[in-house]
């Protein structure tokens, strides 16, 4: 049985090497931030074109999490949470932010 440590090293690599450049293509980007042993879980940080797209969903469950659960047995399912504090084009839209053509 591999420890947490060693687990979490892969994912990362995984992230690094297959879906960052996927992901950097669109504006967007995939960070870890937790792996749950118990429950086999990751979860994700979605930044820039990433946070808040329609599609992250999507591109998670067919993408990322195939990708890990191939790969790595330990990972059973990937989720992810967007970044509101993201300053790199959101996908989302801001508070702050008013588009006066979008309101005619």
């Amino acid at each position: 049985m591999r420890s947490k440590e060693e687990i979490v090293a892969e994912i990362k690599i995984q992230l690094e090497e297959k879906v960052a450049p996927m992901v950097a293509m669109h504006g967007g980007s995939v960070s870890f931030l937790e792996f749950d042993m118990e429950t086999g879980e990751v979860e994700l940080l979605l930044s820039g074109s990433c946070s808040g797209c329609a599609s992250s969903s999507m591109t998670l469950k067919y993408g990322v999490e195939n990708l890990l659960t191939h790969y790595i047995p330990e990972v059973k399912s990937v989720y992810g949470r967007d970044d509101y504090s993201s300053t790199s084009a959101p996908f989302f839209y801001h508070s702050n932010y008013h588009n006066t053509d979008i309101d005619r």
